[in-house]
């Protein structure tokens, strides 16, 4: 049965805004405090998922989070009405609100780790939503998350669903960002790659000392159990700690892969020759490209900068693959010069598509960020929420619907206005219409 890889892109949220809530994310961290703009993030965001599906590929939309989370404050001692419990959070902890408003569940590569049904014991699609731990702001997402990718991937006999592993540094699971399959097309039993930052059972292995490293060995070896995957076809590598320390605070800023092409810095890795040959030994047969872009080119800082690696490697209808990429790609010479060269080597690559995704990039997340892959063979597309596929009609009506509920500015301070929360529940309650979701925010039940 033929099968594809489908990209499921996060709509950004209507409390899109700059608090600087990522410790390691350089982007995040400097643009604190700027205004943004969550209608044209919004918009942005579709332009590009409009583009994917136009090329003839698979695109679908992931809801996005209920933000200010008034559940989240209560759960901390704020009380009284919704518009007290803001008020109250505004004036004793203002940076707590702040992260109850944030809209980075945008950034749906961070949502789960998925396993196609080639890759699992059972033969069904695997979901393990993300703990995201490491991150206040974010690791309050997964049980919403968890309910939304249910609404949409829904039928027990193609897809299951696990629960989050346990909230604790020890297991901390950043999802898909630091994961990529590997095959020859996407029907095959795969290669499952997971990167980690550092080894939580073991303080004498290598570790970052400035950023934190977000995502343990411990929890790949988990999630792999839990999609029941083949040892022989699982590969574990472990960040450059340096890297690390230089922002690279996921695998998918510093290296991206699909099918036979894996993508990546020449710092991106330790011990990368061996790295490469148990990817090589676990794929078997067929073309392996290694792609390693040198630091003499690229250096780690122009990589970080420009999100080069945190692109979208797609594999296209007519052949080949493109790469998509933000535009501060281009403004970041050696990256553009590099990714003119890239398309003349002879790899699969031989496209590069340029986005505007500037809201999203200063915050910190660009094209590989805002979708999660999901492969799937035509049996399980069919059993897939029809109300999530991206088409002409969507597109329009996602289009309507910003245009009637967001803010073209927004700041720290707005975050305790009432009309806000107000605003955005409506929004809500309107999209899980839209994309046939049901009661998935804790509002609506």
């Amino acid at each position: 049965m033929r099968a594809f890889e489908a990209n499921f892109d996060g709509l950004v949220g209507p409390t899109h805004n700059y608090a600087g809530l990522s410790f390691g994310n350089v982007a995040s961290m400097g643009n604190e405090a700027a205004p943004s703009n969550p209608k044209e993030a919004a918009k942005q965001g579709l332009q590009k998922m409009k583009a994917l599906a136009d090329l003839g590929l698979y695109q679908g939309v992931l809801a996005p989070q209920e933000r200010p989370d008034v559940h989240t404050l209560r759960k901390l001692g704020f009380s009284g009405s919704d518009a007290e419990v803001l008020a109250q959070a505004a004036r004793q902890a203002p940076k707590v609100l702040a992260a109850v408003s944030s809209a980075s569940s945008m950034w749906t590569a961070n949502a789960a780790t998925v396993s196609p049904s080639a890759d699992t014991a059972d033969g069904r699609v695997h979901f393990t939503p993300a703990n995201l731990v490491n991150k206040f702001h974010r690791s309050t997402e997964h049980p919403v998350t968890g309910r939304i990718l249910q609404a949409m991937f829904t039928d027990e006999r193609h897809f299951a669903h696990h629960p989050a592993l346990p909230s604790v540094d020890h297991f901390g699971d950043e999802g898909a960002a630091n994961h990529t399959r590997f095959a020859q097309q996407y029907g095959d039993a795969g290669v499952e790659f997971f990167v980690f930052g550092k080894y939580a059972f073991d303080s004498r292995q290598p570790a970052p000392q400035r950023f934190p490293a977000r995502h343990t060995f411990e929890a790949s070896q988990a999630v792999a159990r839990l999609h029941g995957l083949n040892p022989a076809k699982v590969v574990y590598a472990q960040q450059n700690p340096a890297v690390i320390d230089a922002g690279v605070f996921h695998n998918d800023v510093i290296a991206v892969g699909n099918l036979n092409v894996s993508f990546y810095h020449q710092e991106a890795f330790l011990n990368t020759a061996e790295v490469n040959a148990q990817l090589r030994a676990a794929m078997g047969e067929g073309e392996f490209h290694f792609v390693e872009v040198p630091t003499a080119e690229v250096p780690v800082l122009d990589a970080v900068k420009s999100y080069l690696f945190n692109s979208q490697l797609i594999a296209l209808p007519d052949g080949g693959m493109a790469i998509v990429v933000p535009e501060e790609c281009r403004k970041t010479a050696s990256v553009w010069a590099y990714l003119n060269k890239l398309v003349t080597l002879g790899t699969p690559i031989r496209e590069v598509k340029v986005f505007n995704l500037t809201q999203s990039m200063s915050n910190g997340g660009g094209p590989a960020c805002l979708r999660l892959r999901v492969v799937l063979n035509e049996a399980e597309q069919a059993a897939v929420n029809p109300a999530v596929w991206m088409n002409d009609g969507l597109f329009s009506r996602l289009n309507g619907w910003v245009d009637r509920h967001y803010r073209d500015r927004l700041v720290e301070a707005d975050l305790a206005d009432p009309q806000l929360l107000l605003e955005s529940r409506t929004a809500l309650d309107e999209l899980t219409g839209i994309l046939a979701l049901g009661a998935v925010y804790p509002f609506q039940r």
